[in-house]
């Protein structure tokens, strides 16, 4: 992998095999686009006091996603999504919309998206 990669872990302790999640996902998000200059990524765990749910049990894991692409920034944020309580399916599930993101990124720099007649 040869782009920088910044990975942060907020209110819950770094592990050596998310970070290693994050690792590979990366490498794929790489091979699709070989034009990434940085990546950043924040898993995050809520403090407990801010669980609105009294139902649910344990921690609630979101994924924060940032993409340095040339002349443009992709991000992935968990707003408007709801958390997850597997932190392994939160990370999945972030690079999965990343990958969307940076295929529409690529596309548009093709020129492959049709714009609207007015």
């Amino acid at each position: 992998m040869q782009l920088p990669l910044e990975v942060t872990f907020r209110n819950l302790d770094r592990s050596e095999a998310l970070e290693a999640l994050v690792h590979e996902e990366t490498a794929k998000l790489e091979r699709h686009f070989d034009h990434i200059v940085s990546c950043r990524v924040t898993v995050e765990a809520p403090h407990r006091h801010q669980t609105k749910d009294p139902k649910v049990k344990g921690e609630l894991y979101q994924v924060h996603i940032e993409l340095g692409v040339p002349q443009q920034r992709l991000v992935v944020s968990p707003k408007g999504k709801p958390a997850q309580s597997d932190v392994y399916k939160a990370v999945r599930d972030a690079f999965k919309t990343a990958n969307r993101q940076l295929e529409d990124y690529a596309r548009r720099l093709r020129g492959d998206v049709k714009s609207h007649a007015k």
